[in-house]
């Protein structure tokens, strides 16, 4: 029995770390893809032609939507980056949730609200209205009081009540940079259809922030945040960006990003019944192009970025991340006809594979992983060597992986203009391998309790508001 004990436990490790030395190099794959991607949108970004187009009516008018639940400390300055952003024709939709806090008086205080008929479509279904609100201040503003019903419900019912054929989902607790749509909308001048375009989200935590901009970034000290910016950056910098060229974007993220209303309404909007409604939305609108043969893009853009506040107690950490966790296997499990299904191209092929068996099982991998390790010492099933070699490629590469976001952060972007930002950003790349990470696997192993219970709910979501900046 020992011998075979021993056996099996050596098979084990053995496997886990097959598992990642493959899901590590798939990741560093994404990395080597995102340099043509971040090349060729460099030379748009600089190209003069688009520079004066992005400036003139040749742009399609967007509306923004903007879901709103107990946001008080800072639905006003969102509000203000949103009206104020540079584009020439836009309109901000927020719908305020039924919110239990004084984030409707807030509205009503800081821009003169009124209420008027409320004469909205209902094409998509969602919770009762109670009011509708413009602003004397600013016209571009509509405000829906309505029951709760959730962030997905939210959103259809700003569907419904967007004038424009471009819609923009944005969290309330998101500031846009102004310039921010222009860089979005960039992929219209290209003559492709679009469905959908997806921007950048970073961390606001310890930013300067003033009249609903960033005006200086900053890396926050605490390390939950810290940790959190790292993670962002090599989600965004050559994660998605690697997608692009795969052809397999399936996050364009709730907190930013663009939709053509016609595809929204063809898929009957926002589930409701989902909790992570970005990644759901995406993946039904691949499956909806590919099966009525539809050419469209999903593009992931790097340079249009908004900035969103981030958990900073692990008590907050602990509730979105098993929540996104939670999503996304409901998402898998919804979509599982499409795993290896050629019909649904790269999609079907590589993105959704990778979702469910290199992020989807992920923690279950890591944590037998772990287990098996310490055992495997313990018993003589494995050597000190192999134990070294096992934690370099389970944890050592993906440290490595985020050295290397920081480093394309520090030679393309450079949002971060004092040298102490980036030596934290390097500090918090170790940390984030060494106790951050470990720390998200328990999170995200609680998500499959919580399924195999039918649990849905969100949990509540605690902000600190711009205001509150960390030394």
């Amino acid at each position: 029995m020992t011998y075979a004990l021993l056996h099996a436990l050596q098979a084990l490790d053995w496997a886990i770390l097959v598992y990642f030395i493959l899901l590590n190099s798939f990741y560093a794959l994404l990395l080597v893809l995102s340099f043509p991607e971040l090349f060729t949108h460099f030379q748009l970004a600089d190209d003069e032609y688009f520079a004066r187009v992005l400036n003139t009516d040749a742009l399609p008018p967007i509306s923004i939507l903007v879901p709103a639940y107990n946001e008080e400390v800072s639905i006003v300055s969102s509000v203000l980056s949103f009206l104020t952003l540079q584009y020439p024709r836009h309109e901000v939709v927020l719908v305020n949730d039924g919110s239990k806090d004084r984030t409707m008086d807030e509205l009503v205080r800081a821009y003169d609200l009124y209420e008027i008929p409320p004469v909205i479509p209902r094409t998509l279904p969602s919770a009762a209205i109670r009011a509708v609100y413009r602003s004397r201040t600013h016209s571009r503003l509509l405000v829906m009081d309505k029951e709760n019903g959730g962030k997905a419900d939210s959103l259809n019912a700003a569907i419904n009540a967007a004038r424009f054929p471009y819609v923009i989902a944005c969290d309330a607790d998101t500031l846009i940079e102004p310039d921010a749509l222009l860089r979005l909308a960039r992929p219209f001048l290209l003559g492709r259809e679009i469905a959908a375009i997806g921007g950048t989200i970073r961390v606001v935590n310890a930013c300067t922030v003033a009249l609903g901009r960033v005006t200086e970034a900053k890396v926050d000290s605490r390390w939950l945040p810290g940790c959190q910016t790292v993670e962002y950056l090599r989600a965004f910098l050559f994660g998605r960006l690697g997608w692009n060229r795969i052809g397999g974007n399936l996050i364009i993220s709730g907190a930013f990003g663009l939709f053509a209303r016609k595809y929204l309404l063809a898929i009957g909007g926002y589930q409701t019944g989902n909790v992570t409604e970005d990644m759901d939305l995406a993946v039904r609108l691949h499956v909806y192009l590919r099966e009525h043969d539809i050419e469209a893009a999903m593009p992931f853009i790097p340079d249009p970025v908004a900035w969103t506040e981030v958990p900073a107690s692990r008590k907050i950490l602990h509730r979105q991340r098993e929540r996104w966790h939670r999503g996304l296997i409901g998402t898998v499990w919804e979509c599982r006809r499409m795993l290896f299904n050629p019909r649904y191209g790269s999609v079907g092929m590589v993105s959704l594979p990778f979702f469910a068996f290199g992020e989807m099982l992920a923690p279950i991998v890591e944590l037998l992983g772990y287990v098996g390790l310490i055992l495997g010492l313990v018993l003589g099933a494995v050597n000190t060597p192999f134990a070294m070699a096992f934690l370099a490629v389970a944890i050592g590469y993906g440290i490595l992986l985020s050295m290397w976001a920081i480093v394309l952060e520090e030679v393309t972007f450079r949002r971060y203009n004092h040298r102490r930002d980036l030596w934290r950003l390097l500090f918090f790349a170790l940390i984030e391998g060494l106790g951050y990470r470990q720390l998200t696997v328990y999170y995200r192993l609680h998500a499959f309790w919580k399924v195999l219970r039918g649990e849905k709910g969100w949990g509540v979501m605690q902000r600190e508001g711009f205001a509150k900046t960390a030394k």
